[in-house]
């Protein structure tokens, strides 16, 4: 959006100022000219020009259009291109932006850049300087950071550091997934509402009962135990029932009279829901075996002693006996039963982890390898899968058929083969996000009958017998167990199919492993933020805590029923912009999306389909940006269509909202255009996906952070200064 350039106001008072001297001159020329002639004269003067008078205000008024165009071009010459290199000037000087001011305007001013270029560029080598010795000076923390990061990333409990405001400051790749399980919309959010730097740990827990842990700690604390610590359960909206172990992170100062001070708190999140259900289960059964075993043991004890009566005759004996009988085995039944679910219940509590498919198979060839003595070679496996398995029990079925092959066939040798489950063949469709397993070997036929009683044999792996079975494996994997034989090659195969790791997760880990990345679950600095009891428009702008975000539409007039086809956003906390916590979702509109916007945003009809509706999406997007300050460029567009969906969907933004368009106004309200992409040129920013709703984010971001610095130099450092000045510029009259 670039409407023309605003005149300089200088430029106005100066043609002001030429006018009424030019005025005042004439006058002051025609009084002395009066003075100077008789009344006769002066009439005869009078009706020469009366019938000319409009003549001579043409004349003024041409003589004023031809000193008009000279200052202006004289403005253009020599004052704008001064000003708008003042403000280009103040970027380099004031962010950490580097470029070459561009020479424009008069000679004189072309010397100046010149000279302030070669001023910038010595002053960028005493900063690279200055930042190689700041580099060395904090490589040792740096290195101790990276740790922390790569720690808490491997660790396999949740994990959430908390200040005493209840905002997060530190969470792990555990945690993330862990709230993303109680999301009450994973597929549209993926957790991201519930987890975030600087977001409230009480979306997900009651304060109240967190303010009790903490006050508990603080009594340890007093009494001087030295490592307090809390633990409570509590159930979360999605239902799930959550285990909390909280211990304090203590403050750096020593104390206060009160005893010592607590300046967070440390989260370790186990969901026991399935836990919980298999421990009332047990409890269950335990509870029928006693209650129905005691009258069992009774009617047993009595027939013992009625046994024990000499002269009892032999049909009561043998009645006796038939009910001694019966008692035994009905008590063996129930055992029995008590063992098989204890057996079950065991199997249901395999955990299930992500593994990647390489490292499996070349664990279990080197299992196989030490149980059996095996040569054991892989062939075709595919170094991109993640399966979602419990790794020892699925080695152990695998040792288990190796070692019968070897003992029962005198198979000398077998592969090991993985790859994904193929589109297209009679197993598909119910078996999509499978991978297949294959131990191969080459040898004898083999019966459907010998197959069948090796699944369903228990397991013994190197002379240790087991009560699991190839079937409890399979069954516990959710997948399937068959045997296969290739002719053509000679050769046979037990087949596993075993679960994909869902695709967003495998997304996130290969994101997480990114070179050079590292994933910014971590933000100390909120160890010192304060409670936040003033209002917002008093609070300094470096201190909020912000949601940058922007639309595709299906057009530009929401009124007349263009709808949202994307949003996407990112977050900014403590003056960083966080880029693994983003909300980036395509819309379905419900509309035709028209050809002529396709080439702009990229958003094709067969994109949408099947994603999920506004009033699925604008909930999840309104907790993500829950308790911060929204921005974006040229917000009014965007607010609108939020706004007229307010009704429909029962969400309200009622949070404060700034626009880079008329904060870059209000910074340099002499530059030509304030559009995204000259913004970005004058702060050095490389725009990558411009048109879509996640790139303008997060280009808006880091124009955001650029222009935050400059307004502080114009004296506006509150978010209510920055909305104040904002609605002066000309830009705030537009509106949609």
């Amino acid at each position: 959006m670039s409407p023309a350039r605003k005149t300089d106001r200088r430029l106005w008072w100066l043609l002001g100022a030429a006018a009424g001297l030019s005025v005042l001159w004439l006058l002051v020329t025609i009084g002395l000219l009066g003075a100077t002639l008789s009344a006769a004269q002066r009439a005869q003067v009078w009706s020469v020009l009366h019938d000319r008078v409009m003549l001579v205000t043409l004349t003024w008024a041409a003589g004023m259009a031809a000193i008009a165009w000279g200052l202006r071009r004289w403005f253009d010459h020599w004052v704008t291109p001064s000003v708008q290199l003042a403000e280009e000037a103040q970027v380099v000087l004031r962010t950490d932006v580097v470029r070459e001011l561009p020479a424009k305007g008069n000679a004189e001013t072309r010397v100046l850049v010149g000279l302030f270029n070669q001023l910038v560029a010595q002053r960028e080598a005493l900063r690279r300087q200055m930042d190689d010795k700041v580099r060395e000076a904090a490589a040792g923390i740096e290195q101790e950071r990276n740790r922390l990061a790569a720690l808490m990333a491997e660790l396999t409990q949740s994990v959430v550091v908390c200040n005493l405001d209840g905002r997060i400051l530190l969470y792990n790749q555990r945690a993330r997934l862990q709230f993303k399980a109680l999301s009450q919309a994973p597929g549209v959010a993926g957790g991201s509402e519930l987890v975030g730097l600087g977001r409230s740990i009480y979306t997900v827990f009651d304060r109240k009962l967190v303010a009790h842990a903490l006050e508990n700690i603080q009594q340890r604390l007093l009494r001087g135990a030295a490592q307090p610590s809390a633990q409570f359960v509590t159930s979360t909206e999605a239902g799930q029932l959550l285990r909390v172990q909280m211990t304090p992170v203590r403050a750096t100062t020593a104390g206060s009279e009160d005893g010592p001070v607590i300046g967070g708190f440390v989260l370790m999140l186990e969901n026991i829901t399935r836990e919980f259900e298999l421990e009332s289960a047990r409890d269950r059964v335990l509870n029928t075996l006693t209650e129905r075993s005691r009258a069992s043991l009774a009617s047993i004890q009595a027939a013992i002693e009625m046994l024990d009566f000499p002269d009892l005759d032999a049909a009561m004996r043998a009645r006796f006996m038939g009910v001694v009988r019966e008692e035994t085995r009905e008590l063996s039944r129930r055992i029995e039963a008590v063992d098989g679910d204890s057996a079950d219940s065991l199997r249901t509590r395999w955990p299930l982890e992500d593994v990647l498919g390489a490292d499996l198979v070349a664990a279990a060839a080197r299992r196989i390898e030490t149980v059996t003595a095996l040569p054991v070679s892989t062939a075709e496996v595919d170094a991109a899968l993640w399966l979602r398995v419990e790794s020892f029990s699925l080695m152990q079925a695998l040792a288990y058929l190796a070692e019968r092959l070897a003992g029962e066939f005198g198979v000398r040798f077998v592969q090991l083969r993985l790859s994904a489950m193929p589109g297209g063949g009679a197993r598909a469709g119910a078996e999509a996000g499978k991978a297949q397993l294959d131990l191969i070997w080459s040898g004898q036929a083999m019966s459907t009958e010998t197959v069948m009683s090796w699944e369903l044999d228990p397991m013994t792996v190197g002379g240790e017998s087991q009560r699991l079975t190839v079937r409890d494996v399979v069954e516990r994997h959710a997948g399937a167990f068959w045997f296969e034989r290739e002719r053509t090659r000679h050769q046979a195969f037990f087949r596993f199919l075993l679960p994909l790791a869902p695709a967003q997760e495998q997304l996130e880990m290969e994101t997480l492993a990114l070179p050079g990345s590292r994933p910014e679950y971590y933000d100390f600095d909120l160890f010192r933020s304060t409670e936040r009891s003033r209002a917002l428009d008093e609070c300094l702008l470096s201190e909020l805590t912000y949601t940058v975000f922007d639309t595709e539409t299906t057009g530009l007039n929401p009124s007349d029923g263009d709808e949202i086809i994307q949003i996407g956003a990112a977050r900014i906390v403590n003056g960083k912009l966080l880029q693994q916590e983003r909300f980036d979702q395509l819309v379905d509109p419900r509309r035709p999306i028209p050809a002529a916007t396709i080439p702009i945003h990229g958003i094709h009809p067969e994109m949408v389909v099947g994603q999920p509706t506004i009033d699925q999406v604008l909930p999840a997007f309104h907790v993500f940006a829950r308790e911060t300050v929204l921005v974006a460029h040229n917000a009014a567009f965007d607010m609108r269509f939020l706004q007229l969906k307010e009704r429909r969907t029962g969400v309200v933004f009622d949070q404060p909202v700034l626009d880079t368009l008329l904060l870059s106004a209000v910074v340099h309200p002499n530059q030509d255009s304030h559009r995204l992409e000259a913004i970005a040129e004058r702060f050095n920013i490389t725009v990558v996906g411009r048109h879509t709703a996640m790139g303008d984010a997060m280009v808006t971001a880091e124009v955001f952070l650029r222009l935050i610095p400059l307004l502080a130099e114009k004296g506006i450092r509150t978010l209510g200064q920055a909305r104040e000045a904002a609605q002066q510029t000309y830009y705030a009259r537009l509106k949609y």
